[in-house]
């Protein structure tokens, strides 16, 4: 028998019930659309928490309050204010892996313009926070280091406090009220997005740190101190030297807890992609598990077509088919439902993929290489599933199948 004779006789066979032909099909389109589409929502989350990542600042670490002891009771972090402006200044001073060092405050309190107001995080910082997490002013200008000097009242709006506080008005040039302290808007940062768990970086308001301790709050520790070091490659010898010279400062004895912490972004990071792997790969796995569950329903119709078609099959082992001719068949038509529900599930995958992040606004990323996998894995189940049944037929017995009734 010639190709086009069992490609005619497959097509043919399948047509012949095509509602039971459809449903087999639907099983293989769910599982690849399942596998596309978990994929799609996998990998569009790796890239938003890898964009979230980077949006805090390149090469970043991040010094937190550490633990104490005292009167025989041990507390952990933040329990302690040993961290100053002035270990700030000796960070970038005489650590040469260190290039920005931004030291920080923050409280959360009402900023009023008019007759509009809004609950935010109020931050007290330095003109180096600008470069370590790489936030230009789109309107105005940043935070300079004399309006630190001078205990400025100005003030720096995140592009999310702008919109509440003037809508379409221009909010530089205006003053706002932070706890009834007249300040001037001399900026508004450019957007940054969210920052995962609900947060969102540009709701924020940035005051010069030294007016947020000694008119806003009445300190004069910090709450933290970001440093950015000098290249990735950097950041482990900027750990060291700033672990260092804090203790040298705070004069920690061998073997004492320190009163600080030290986070590394590259260590979030990779917890992150981690994570987020993981994640991915379940999510794939179950739905390749309705593939398989196709794959069985390919052999389960493919087994009942040929108890059906017993007689026509010992018919054309009478008539001169071989036992290949009748294994190709059957693989063809087996071949032919995975193939038909491969390609409408990747069509019904990047569909709803697609519609995910349309309707749910949740990031969604479609990858070719993902695209080809699903489909050449539904492929490979048509073929594995279909070939007991596909051996089957072919090794049925002619003259039996004759009589068969």
């Amino acid at each position: 028998m010639i190709l086009s004779t069992l490609l005619s006789l497959g097509v043919q066979a399948l047509t012949r019930n095509r509602m039971r032909s459809a449903l087999t099909v639907l099983g293989i389109v769910i599982g690849v659309a399942a596998v596309i589409a978990t994929l799609a929502i996998g990998q569009g989350a790796r890239a938003a928490v890898q964009a979230q990542i980077r949006s805090l600042g390149a090469n970043t670490l991040t010094v937190l309050p550490g633990t104490i002891t005292a009167g025989g009771a041990r507390s952990g972090m933040g329990s302690t204010t040993t961290l100053t402006p002035e270990d700030a200044i000796a960070i970038k001073r005489e650590c040469p892996a260190v290039v920005a060092v931004a030291p920080a405050v923050r409280t959360v309190t009402q900023v009023v313009w008019g007759n509009q107001n809004w609950s935010t995080q109020v931050m007290g910082t330095t003109a180096d926070y600008a470069i370590i997490r790489q936030w230009p002013a789109a309107d105005g200008v940043f935070i300079s280091d004399t309006d630190v000097r001078g205990a400025a009242k100005v003030c720096v709006l995140g592009s999310k406090v702008a919109q509440q506080l003037y809508g379409a008005a221009e909010p530089v040039g205006s003053t706002v009220r932070i706890r009834n302290i007249p300040f001037r808007v001399i900026g508004v940062l450019a957007f940054k997005g969210g920052m995962g768990m609900g947060g969102d970086q540009d709701d924020v308001v940035l005051v010069p740190i030294s007016t947020a301790q000694h008119k806003l709050l009445g300190i004069t520790h910090v709450n933290a101190v970001t440093v950015s070091a000098v290249s990735e490659a950097a950041v482990d010898a900027a750990i060291d030297q700033i672990s260092d010279l804090l203790h040298q400062r705070h004069r920690i004895r061998p073997g004492a807890d320190d009163d600080f912490f030290i986070f590394n972004q590259k260590e979030i990071a990779t917890a992150a992609e981690s994570s987020s792997k993981v994640m991915t790969l379940l999510l794939a796995s179950i739905a390749a598990v309705s593939l398989l569950v196709g794959g069985i329903g390919i052999m389960n119709i493919m087994l009942v077509s040929v108890t059906e078609r017993t007689r026509e099959i010992g018919i054309r082992r009478a008539i001169g088919a071989r036992r290949g001719d009748i294994l190709l068949q059957f693989l063809f038509e087996s071949a032919f439902l995975s193939l038909a529900g491969g390609a409408l599930g990747v069509m019904l995958g990047i569909g709803s993929a697609t519609l995910i992040t349309q309707l749910a606004r949740w990031p969604t990323m479609i990858q070719p290489g993902a695209v080809l996998l699903a489909f050449a894995f539904a492929s490979a189940i048509g073929l594995f599933f279909g070939f007991y049944p596909a051996r089957r037929a072919s090794r049925l017995d002619p003259i039996e199948a004759l009589r068969y009734e």
